[in-house]
């Protein structure tokens, strides 16, 4: 096994690092391209915005809507329409209700500013020019309101205006719908403070005659706008965009926003519990309905408009004359806090993506978060120590490899005379290589196994430092402000290139004049790929590259002196 087989290997290596983080990150969290148009205002009426119930022959007493409805006026944006709003503001919701159809049309998150130097809080939820995201939810079946020919109905506020007071812990906020055939229908919608988990209920009271049928549903509209962190991103680059549901038989799914329209990826799911998901980078909108009720999950995009549906039914339900029955589903829309969503439902903490390493990079993950908790409270100097603790895992193994690539340096010049003595008989120029090998005990391919060993945990942490809204607008030191995007004077690339640089220097030189030039344009080319990348991860990787120049730097003295006085 010759030193040129070592060395591709070598290169071939730090090529996959460097294709899987690129890779990674489109695949992942995204595509290239150019991004989907925004749609300009709201629906026109009869886009379809109340699902059908489940399949159902069409006829007087069953659970199908006579026809979909809007849930808008058309081109009227709902958050627009003058005393058609309620407005909640909690301590981390600012939230606006549209009285037609008591859909919430925008939320927005104040602990979560939409930039680093901004005030303005992140808007996660919409129903602008801008973006159309909105969490509707209603009644339909035979009798419910939202089925009505007449289109979604028109709620009554006691109050426009509701703000969580300090130390009050949770508020509510009622809206009513004139009795109907003596049926009485209130949507109560309950924020608790420091939540961002929005418990929606129904309550029916049924003070007629007849019995009343129909059933909940929920579900998340969106257009074909982009991701906002896109903006934030380099490389053309835009992270994952599209569907999630769970389910005891599915656990976690999930699907681009741009393949919902294909019918091999539509959903139609019924299953006990569960929830389905609108995932973007950092934050997700959720709908979790009764995890004992046997539910519907569904996707569509409307034909006219190219809006995406995400869907859940419940169980129809009968309320007999004189009773009154609750139906009720809960709405996240917050950030990916992955201690918060697993109390909320099972497996929505996988909303948090880190792909298939996912147990490495949880651990990781877990390991970054004690740190910032118990040790230092600045994330730039958390991924450091957690850089230190990792370089300390791998030091055996490091150490291994940068031994050989000491003793190859060493006899590196015995090599070059064995290459040129026998250059023009390759049989001979092998075995001389191995004997030479044997002779000095140096396993030509001893440097390469501790680096691939070492790759999944280098992916794995490009995830982790990814995926973790932790990071979001997380500074540093100096001009470090926001560690989630790049580094705004590409002082940390540049670095990094300089140390793949030194660490080259260090290495044994190829014999080959290919695989040297090859050695020498690996950190040009990862310096400059690394420049639109995250701030975090690129300090990840510059003080791993310092730890393993200090390392192999006194490793390599070390056989050097070993090697003086031995001769």
């Amino acid at each position: 096994m010759t030193m040129e087989l070592r060395r591709t290997l070598l290169i071939v290596a730090m090529a996959v690092v460097g294709y899987f983080l690129l890779i990674t990150w489109q695949k992942e969290h995204g595509s290239l391209g150019t991004p989907a148009a925004t749609t300009a205002a709201a629906p026109a009426a009869g886009g379809g915005d109340v699902p059908a119930a489940p399949a159902q022959p069409a006829s007087p007493g069953t659970d199908v809507p006579a026809a979909p409805q809007s849930d808008v006026p058309a081109t009227t944006p709902a958050a627009a329409v003058a005393g058609n709003v309620v407005s909640v503001k909690t301590d981390v919701l600012d939230v606006q209700i549209n009285l037609t159809g008591g859909d919430l049309v925008r939320v927005a998150l104040p602990a979560y500013t939409e930039a680093v130097d901004s005030k303005e809080p992140f808007v996660l939820l919409d129903n602008s020019a801008k973006r159309v995201y909105v969490a509707q939810s209603g009644l339909i079946g035979a009798n419910g309101p939202d089925a009505s020919p007449a289109g979604r109905p028109t709620y009554e506020a006691g109050a426009h205006n509701h703000v969580l007071a300090d130390g009050q812990k949770s508020l509510q906020v009622v809206l009513t719908l004139p009795a109907a055939n003596g049926v009485t229908v209130r949507k109560v919608y309950e924020f608790t403070r420091g939540d961002y988990q929005v418990k929606v209920r129904y309550e029916i009271a049924n003070g007629g005659a007849a019995p009343w049928q129909g059933l909940m549903y929920g579900q998340l509209k969106r257009d074909n706008s982009t991701d906002p962190s896109a903006a934030h991103q380099g490389f053309g680059m835009s992270t994952f965009l599209g569907a999630a549901w769970w389910s005891p038989e599915q656990s976690y799914n999930k699907v681009a926003l741009d393949d919902l329209g294909d019918p091999k990826e539509k959903l139609d799911l019924k299953t006990t519990g569960g929830w389905i998901a609108l995932v973007q980078h950092y934050f997700v909108a959720a709908w979790i309905p009764d995890a004992k009720a046997t539910n519907n999950y569904s996707t569509r995009v409307d034909a006219r408009t190219g809006e995406n549906y995400l869907v859940f039914t419940g169980p129809q339900v009968t309320v007999a004359p004189g009773q009154t029955t609750t139906l009720g589903a809960s709405l996240y829309a917050g950030p990916k806090i992955q201690a918060n969503l697993e109390k909320i439902s099972e497996g929505l903490e996988l909303t948090v993506d880190y792909g298939w390493l996912w147990f490495i990079a949880q651990f990781l993950f877990w390991l970054l978060v004690s740190i910032h908790t118990y040790v230092v409270p600045n994330w730039g100097w958390s991924i450091i120590l957690l850089t230190v603790l990792v370089k300390l895992a791998f030091f055996q193994l490091s150490a291994t490899s940068y031994k050989s690539m000491a003793n190859l340096r060493r006899v590196t010049p015995e090599m070059q005379r064995i290459r040129e003595s026998y250059a023009n008989d390759r049989a001979k120029m092998s075995q001389a290589m191995m004997d030479l090998y044997k002779k000095e005990k140096i396993n030509p391919l001893g440097g390469c196994l501790p680096i691939l060993v070492q790759m999944p945990v280098f992916i794995a942490l490009y995830w982790t430092l990814m995926e973790s809204v932790e990071l979001r607008h997380a500074g540093w030191i100096l001009w470090i402000k926001d560690l989630s995007v790049m580094d705004p004077y590409f002082i940390l690339p540049v670095l990094m290139m300089a140390s793949m640089f030194v660490q080259t220097a260090l290495n044994p030189a190829p014999t080959d004049p290919l695989q040297a030039r090859v050695m020498k344009l690996m950190p040009l080319v990862f310096g400059v790929m690394f420049l639109w990348f995250p701030a975090g991860l690129v300090l990840y990787w510059v003080v791993n590259n310092v730890l393993s120049i200090a390392q192999q730097w006194v490793i390599t003295r070390q056989i050097e002196k070993a090697e003086t006085k031995r001769a």
